[in-house]
């Protein structure tokens, strides 16, 4: 794929980053936060969603194609599961903790807070809220950030409850889990001020670091989800929803130019060919005999096969749109919505068990000549005339050009069809919720990261590629608690990154060691209680078996500080062992010797302590 001019493609894109935050409660109600293992859900119950009316009497789109598609959602309860979160009672007040968390960041982006808050239904019938509906409010307006090619407006902070997790396709329909459906999220919507695939990550990356700068968010994959809004000048706007990692963000921007520019050139040729799109057939009789596992199939089982004729397509449905994706890849997008598997078109055939004569009779059928292709669906009746109308529709929006919509991210940085853009008509009050007075008088505006890392560097003398780690690291607050208390900086530090992650390298499973369990150990080293060289293997002893105390491991390992005394004796001793070493090379064998007074000491002296106590003795001898 060839890089593009993008200033001259007129390549606008805005963002729309989804931050879970670290709270005690939902944002509606009292549940805990923390996510459960579908294993322990405890009951089950189902749901048909459908839309409903605008307070103005208007319906909206994507909710009325997503209606289309008849599906039963079945949902996984918990013990810790609530009435609000099954819709069986009205939502309680917006969360106190996590209003002020969403004030912190307004800050942090230099936004004007609303003087109240009031919460609004966003229409959302895909099944992953109970009430049909997400329930948001705005926050804060009005900030900006800056980037190295220039200014991005942010144009609004918008506090919402999470939607339930999908966790598996069913016959019927989707299942949900209703852990965490209600965890309080952050929005941030930034203004189509970007123009760079890289600009739009820098701008994505420079919010996710404010955002763990409050250090009251939650981390791990899945716990921040951008979307990205992309349009170019010929375009139209596209919003791509799901991007997990912040790395993937200019790649997405990319290969979605790159598909617009492709519809965009399919567009030119199907103009100037006079292209047209025919009226679905059932062409059933044309595969009477067929080989083709997937069409007898369907024919076995009832169905029937519906084709169109694309007139004027031929060469162009098999045409690379994003890497391994084609036109046909996005006409099967909108049948897939609708029940199909796929479809068939004669781009790609004869294959799959289509037979070139089936290719010549479904021409003749369709009155179809050479520079013409056709679309075909094998299903169930209602099936195969719902999806082969959804590639019609979407073949008619091929020849104008690129239609606007909501694309799924996928993992590669391509994107699939999802829905249409959402409307205005999906949104209005929610009524079961007080408005809340918004008050930025006691909001503690936190340290940056970037800030947290220079401090570490010229406050604790950290190398800066060790201060970055430790202040992006969730074990960040670990690092500070021991430093105040006494713990030399670099051995805090290297523990809870460098350490941490030699023994996960060793296959210690050591993200079993509690927070509690860290701070015992760094109690220990303070206190004198262990030298620094056993805290490897305290650590190592408290993953293997976490039901222990720190102090509890430090017996078990024999990690007891041992007395000067005793230090020297066992010096002394692995002198005598090597003494016509020490007595050829002097001061030169005390590498060797340190190392092996060392793991005599097994992790119970400072080194510090030891090499002094070795330095004394050979200096007796020589």
């Amino acid at each position: 794929m060839s890089e593009h001019d993008y200033e001259a493609l007129g390549l606008v894109a805005g963002l729309e980053i989804h931050q879970q935050l670290d709270t005690a409660s939902k944002l509606f109600c009292d549940c805990p936060t923390a996510l459960r293992d579908p294993d322990e859900a405890v009951r089950t119950f189902t749901r048909y969603l459908h839309p409903t009316r605008s307070e103005l009497g208007e319906i909206d789109e994507a909710a009325l194609e997503e209606s289309k598609v008849d599906r039963e959602f079945e949902y996984l309860a918990y013990d810790t599961t609530c009435l609000v979160e099954e819709d069986d009672e009205p939502p309680h007040r917006l969360d106190a903790e996590a209003l002020e968390v969403a004030l912190e960041i307004a800050q942090l982006l230099d936004m004007t807070p609303v003087d109240q808050a009031h919460v609004m239904r966003k229409i959302v019938i895909d099944g992953s809220n109970t009430s049909g509906f997400q329930r948001t409010s705005l926050i804060a307006r009005d900030g900006i950030i800056e980037t190295q090619a220039g200014l991005v407006s942010i144009d609004d902070l918008m506090l919402e409850e999470e939607s339930a997790q999908r966790v598996a396709e069913t016959d019927t329909g989707t299942r949900y889990s209703l852990d965490r459906l209600g965890i309080p999220l952050v929005e941030i919507g930034t203004g189509p001020d970007i123009r760079s695939p890289e600009q739009a990550r820098e701008a994505a990356e420079y919010i996710g670091m404010l955002l763990r700068s409050t250090g009251a968010v939650k981390r791990g994959l899945g716990t921040i989800r951008q979307d990205v809004n992309v349009s170019i000048a010929d375009g139209a706007r596209v919003e791509l929803k799901g991007v997990q990692r912040l790395d993937d963000i200019d790649d997405i921007v990319r290969l979605e130019v790159e598909r617009q520019t492709s519809l965009l050139a399919i567009a030119d040729a199907l103009d100037e060919r006079d292209a047209a799109v025919g009226e679905p057939v059932d062409v059933s009789e044309v595969f009477a005999e067929t080989e083709s596992g997937v069409v007898a199939g369907a024919l076995d089982r009832g169905g029937v096969v519906k084709a169109v004729p694309l007139r004027g397509f031929d060469g162009l449905v098999g045409r690379e749109i994003q890497p391994d994706r084609r036109l046909g890849t996005e006409l099967s997008d909108h049948a897939k919505r609708h029940g199909a598997g796929g479809i068939f078109h004669t781009d790609e055939l004869p294959a799959y068990g289509v037979s070139a004569e089936e290719v010549e009779a479904l021409h003749r059928v369709l009155d179809a000549v050479d520079e013409d292709a056709v679309a075909f669906v094998a299903a169930d009746p209602e099936t195969a005339t719902e999806a082969v109308d959804a590639v019609v529709r979407r073949a008619r929006d091929a020849m104008a050009g690129v239609p606007e919509e909501t694309r799924g991210a996928n993992e590669d940085g391509t994107s699939r069809y999802l829905r249409p853009l959402p409307g205005a008509a999906r949104m209005y009050p929610e009524t079961d919720v007080p408005p809340v007075d918004l008050d930025v008088s006691e909001v503690e505006i936190p340290e940056l990261l970037v800030d947290k890392v220079d401090r570490y560097v010229d406050e604790f003398d950290l190398d800066p590629d060790l201060a970055g780690q430790v202040a992006y690291s969730p074990r960040m607050p670990l690092f500070e608690a021991a430093v105040a208390r006494g713990v030399d900086p670099n051995l805090a530090a290297r523990t809870v990154e460098s350490t941490v992650t030699k023994l996960r390298r060793d296959d210690v499973p050591v993200d079993r060691v509690t927070d509690e369990q860290f701070r015992e150990v760094f109690e220990l080293v303070a206190d004198g209680e262990i030298a620094q060289e056993g805290v490897p293997k305290l650590l190592r002893a408290l993953a293997t078996d976490p039901g222990l105390s720190a102090v509890e491991a430090a017996e078990q390992e024999g990690l007891g500080s041992a007395e000067a005394e005793a230090i020297r004796e066992i010096v002394i001793d692995v002198i005598d062992r090597n003494a016509e070493q020490v007595e050829a090379e002097g001061m030169g064998a005390f590498s060797g010797l340190m190392g092996e007074c060392m793991a005599e000491l097994r992790g119970k002296a400072e080194g510090e302590v030891v090499s002094d106590i070795l330095r004394e003795e050979i200096g007796k001898r020589t």
